[in-house]
């Protein structure tokens, strides 16, 4: 339908383009421009009374307005991203807004803040994220002042297949009420779909404020929320509209007896506008096994072209377009269990839940998934509608990306493992990986983006050495890094450490190591293969062997980068790092801590783990 252009800001011209734009917008597009539109005309005449009055700060009765600190504790990037949104928010209605990452924020501030926003990922079983462990550590500690005077929101994001799902969230909350702070709105936990709880809580947040401002001001930000800048011709993708990237190709780089599958993944970014530097990622939307969606159909005896809501603007699939499509049904989370068990009525499932079982369930979500669920727990009168709106989206999967921007600006190269193992008498498989090793052909596409990550990004100054610790497909951000460097003819002291479980069929991207070996890019390589001695071998046992010299890097101001296996490699990496700084450098356990901590801040030790 043409746009009313009855009292509209815009000329006959102006809308004429937007007509011709309408056919090409999605519906929720379509949503915030009409939105858009009505915000401009209700708040051109409150703008025009205002004029007189730009430039000053938000008060309310003639009080000077409560300042607001933002802190963000990131590991990938995602809450420093909402932190930098909410920010742009703020600061749109005038108020006096510091945006911080909790290593930068000096902890004897805390008493002087006002109004505190703390947005926070968890790391690993329930660990604050790196640039989050001094002041997590310093406000529940017996320093912590007291904050009668403070008012806090948290945002939290986390994953819930993970047991301690927000705990870094929720323990910034529980502290802050400890202290005397005043919640100035409730928290909010996301899970890996974001997006809308993140906006509410936003849109909570600013609505709150708006109750300490005066009516112009209120007024104002009434606007500045609704408006935006105006529809372009040219799309904007993002993690909300992605990018159908096309495959241009898609290699396995494990050889001949390989106990693995490693896929390099070459995407066309032609059109997309996106950049990227070595360190960021590129998040892929997948789509399930269509085997495992019809085997859970079957078992549930419904008809797969039956339709469903797929989100709450009541747009209609197929069952089985919706399953493959749309909902993650390869993992369990306790959430998705209870949330299951309300409506299957089925009594043993009912009994997993009880707290005096929560052992019990512990044990039954590891390595299955919802086929395992309804079969193990067969569900009596259960409808789809009623059987989808229990399931969370198909999260994105991110991976780290191994090529450099400069070197190939329209493509993207990824390195990905191929997830396959045996679990409760059936064969598993990764979502994203499998779908990229076994189901995706050249010329198809894949909805994909970028994902920034300011944790993970290498020094500019060419006189800071560079050691880089990647196994297996961790490499990844490093080849990126290395073709960069070669690109730009950039000169660097880089050292690299790999590691893998064969030389003959897992030595991924080896042609590229040697080429930079050659060519002076790479400095420096140390290999691991474990399965190829009897003993077996890691990335931290060379590093073991080589310390002095490392040690000697470190002193000289090298940054260190970690990147793959959280659970594993990472752990020992970082025992390995404190137990060179202890025998090289003299240090007790306390010095060592120290002294890591302060690499952190001085972001020369880095890590991208999963």
């Amino acid at each position: 339908m043409p746009l009313d252009v009855t009292n509209s800001p815009f000329n006959q011209e102006q809308t004429e383009q937007l007509n011709r734009l309408l056919p090409m917008l999605t519906d929720q597009q379509k949503m915030w421009l009409s939105g858009y539109l009505s915000a401009v005309q209700s708040t051109a005449s409150i703008q025009d009374a205002n004029r007189t009055t730009q430039g000053q700060t938000a008060t309310t009765g003639g009080a000077t307005a409560r300042s607001v600190t933002i802190l963000y504790g990131s590991e990938t990037g995602t809450a420093q991203s909402l932190a930098e949104t909410m920010t742009q928010k703020l600061e749109a209605t005038n108020l006096d807004v510091t945006c911080s990452a909790m290593d930068d924020f000096k902890p004897n501030k805390l008493k002087k803040v006002e109004d505190l926003l703390i947005i926070t990922a968890t790391h690993g079983e329930g660990d604050p994220p790196d640039n989050a462990v001094v002041f997590h550590e310093f406000l529940h500690s017996r320093k912590a002042p007291k904050l009668a005077d403070l008012r806090f929101a948290v945002l939290s994001l986390g994953d819930e297949s993970y047991e301690f799902f927000c705990q870094t969230g929720k323990d910034f909350d529980a502290r802050l009420e400890e202290l005397g702070g005043e919640r100035l709105y409730e928290r909010i936990d996301c899970d890996l779909d974001f997006d809308e709880p993140a906006a509410e809580w936003m849109a909570g947040v600013l609505g709150e404020l708006r109750k300490s401002m005066d009516q112009a001001s209120e007024a104002e930000l009434s606007g500045q929320q609704t408006a935006g800048t105006i529809v372009s011709e040219q799309p904007v993708f993002s993690r909300t509209n992605p990018f159908l990237a096309e495959v241009v190709d898609n290699i396995n780089l494990s050889g001949r007896g390989s106990n693995k599958q490693t896929r390099h993944l070459e995407l066309s970014l032609e059109g997309s506008n996106f950049t990227f530097k070595p360190g960021d990622s590129l998040g892929i939307f997948p789509k399930n096994n269509p085997v495992l969606v019809d085997e859970l159909i079957q078992a549930l005896q419904w008809n797969p072209d039956e339709t469903v809501s797929v989100n709450k603007q009541g747009d209609i699939r197929s069952l089985r377009e919706a399953l493959i499509s749309n909902f993650e049904i390869s993992i369990l989370t306790k959430p998705l269990v209870e949330k299951a068990a309300s409506i299957f009525h089925n009594e043993e499932l009912s009994e997993l839940i009880t707290p005096d079982r929560k052992d019990q369930l512990k044990t039954y979500i590891d390595c299955r998934d919802m086929l395992d669920l309804v079969q193990d727990y067969p569900p009596d009168g259960l409808e789809p509608e009623s059987f989808v709106k229990i399931l969370r989206k198909i999260p994105a999967r991110l991976y780290s990306i191994a090529s450099s921007y400069d070197a190939n600006p329209d493509e993207v190269h990824l390195t990905i493992g191929k997830v396959r193992f045996s679990a409760h008498g059936r064969e598993r498989f990764g979502v994203c990986s499998t779908q990229v090793a076994d189901r995706i052909e050249i010329g198809e596409k894949l909805p994909v983006y970028i994902h920034q990550n300011p944790n993970f990004q290498f020094p500019e100054d060419p006189e800071t050495p560079v050691i880089m610790i990647g196994p297996g497909t961790g490499v990844a951000p490093f080849r990126s890094y290395l073709e960069e460097l070669e690109e730009t003819e950039a000169e660097r002291k880089t050292w690299l450490f790999f590691g893998e479980q064969h030389f003959s069929s897992d030595f991924l991207y080896q042609v590229d190591w040697q080429k930079w070996l050659n060519s002076g890019v790479l400095s420096k390589m140390d290999v691991a293969f474990s399965r190829d001695t009897e003993e077996k071998v890691y990335v931290q046992h060379r590093m073991l062997e080589k310390s002095k010299e490392l040690y000697d890097w470190v002193k000289q101001g090298a940054a260190i980068y970690v990147c793959g296996d959280e659970k594993h490699m990472a752990k020992d990496v970082n025992e390995t790092i404190a137990t060179i700084l202890q025998q090289e450098g003299d240090m007790t356990p306390d010095e060592v801590e120290s002294y890591l901590n302060q690499m952190r801040q001085e972001k020369r030790y880095q890590r991208d783990v999963y």
